[in-house]
């Protein structure tokens, strides 16, 4: 780990950097190693659009996808095998740090097939299947926060298997998250396993609220409506970790957490600005706290190590003034249920749409695979 950088003082305040990134040429290459050794990253997120957009670019999954073109796997079976492949060997390049943390670092993410969204029992079924596959205790099993997912996530905790929750928008679906989590540590406590054992996070979401508001901020026009453009995501997630510290000072989680439970810790998701006239920084030095995750894309990584201005807690101060935003925001008439429940549909929504298109690029890829080998075999 780097020292006197502003990713160095990040990691002291208590903010562990995760890269929103993963593919099978930064794992080869060592790129995924260097950003351990000098840009203080000690963890990985993947979702269906990295892995699309890593299947598409470049010849380092080639060996792979003949072999399983060679074997005849169907599509569904090929992305299960490429997927896990990575998440598994990103998982060893991570050990050390996991070693190191406890348990609390060092972990990879991969996510259930976002068509089970509102599937309760598919979603446990392939978390299951996905943990047994990987057979990493640094993996995580990325599960969005749906209504029918709140019961996976109790249920696969049960299980004692580490989970990232996603596409958390609202206040009131971060509670009820925590809830799930804490309903499963209490299943696992009872069934005998160790509560240490289980790590879990809350990827909550940020520069999309700010998108979604900002366009409706921006059509109401008013002199007062355009001065909230871009304060809501921050704001919302500052209040997100109120939540998380509220919720794991009651009876119920303090007594799992003296039985050997870990907290949920929130994660900052989304946290590239998509406003190119916002600071490249902007979600992650405000929202500097102890006990979060800011899992950033590359170029927000980029930004920080280059000119971020790291505050020691820029969170737990800002309550009042949080609440403000979201007060104003009703007032200019924004319904906050309305936009984290749009932002929710269209989350899933656009996973599902990414999910078909790596369906489609390993499709072709495995189509063009015979067909390479047919030649070859017709020469």
């Amino acid at each position: 780990m780097t020292e006197n950088t502003p990713l160095a003082e990040l990691s002291l305040a208590g903010v562990s950097i995760w890269l929103d990134d993963l593919s099978r040429e930064r794992i080869v290459s060592g790129g995924l190693q260097n950003l351990i050794d000098t840009k203080n990253v000690v963890g990985v997120t993947t979702n269906p659009t990295i892995f699309a957009g890593a299947l598409s670019k470049g010849e380092a999954y080639a060996e792979q996808v003949a072999a399983l073109a060679a074997a005849g796997t169907s599509v569904h079976d090929a992305v299960f095998e490429i997927t896990t492949d990575d998440v598994t060997a990103a998982s060893d390049i991570f050990r050390p740090v996991y070693d190191r943390t406890n348990g609390v670092d060092g972990r990879v993410s991969i996510e259930v097939e976002p068509g089970l969204a509102h599937d309760a029992a598919g979603t446990i079924a392939q978390a299951q299947e996905l943990w047994a596959k990987v057979n990493r205790p640094n993996a995580m099993i990325k599960i969005p926060a749906t209504v029918e997912g709140l019961d996976a996530i109790t249920a696969t905790i049960a299980l004692g298997i580490s989970v990232n929750v996603t596409l958390i928008f609202s206040l009131e679906r971060h509670r009820q998250v925590i809830n799930a989590y804490l309903s499963g540590l209490e299943k696992a406590k009872a069934a005998g396993i160790d509560l240490s054992t289980i790590h879990s996070v809350a990827s909550f979401f940020v520069s999309r609220v700010d998108t979604e508001i900002n366009a409706r901020l921006e059509a109401i026009g008013t002199d007062s409506a355009l001065a909230l453009k871009s304060k809501a995501g921050v704001a919302n997630a500052q209040l997100a970790y109120q939540v998380f510290e509220e919720a794991f000072s009651t009876e119920r989680a303090l007594s799992l957490l003296s039985a050997g439970a870990n907290k949920q810790r929130p994660l900052w998701a989304s946290t590239g600005v998509k406003d190119p006239t916002l600071p490249a920084t902007l979600y992650v030095t405000n929202l500097v706290a102890p006990e979060v995750v800011n899992t950033m894309p590359e170029k927000t990584l980029a930004a920080t190590l280059d000119h971020g201005i790291i505050p020691a807690n820029s969170v737990t101060g800002a309550y009042d003034e949080a609440n403000l935003v979201l007060d104003a925001l009703a007032n200019e008439g924004i319904s906050y249920a309305d936009v984290t429940q749009v932002l929710e549909t269209e989350g899933v929504s656009k996973f599902v749409v990414s999910w078909n298109e790596l369906l489609d690029t390993v499709t072709q890829a495995l189509d063009a695979a015979k067909t390479a080998t047919r030649n070859g075999a017709d020469r």
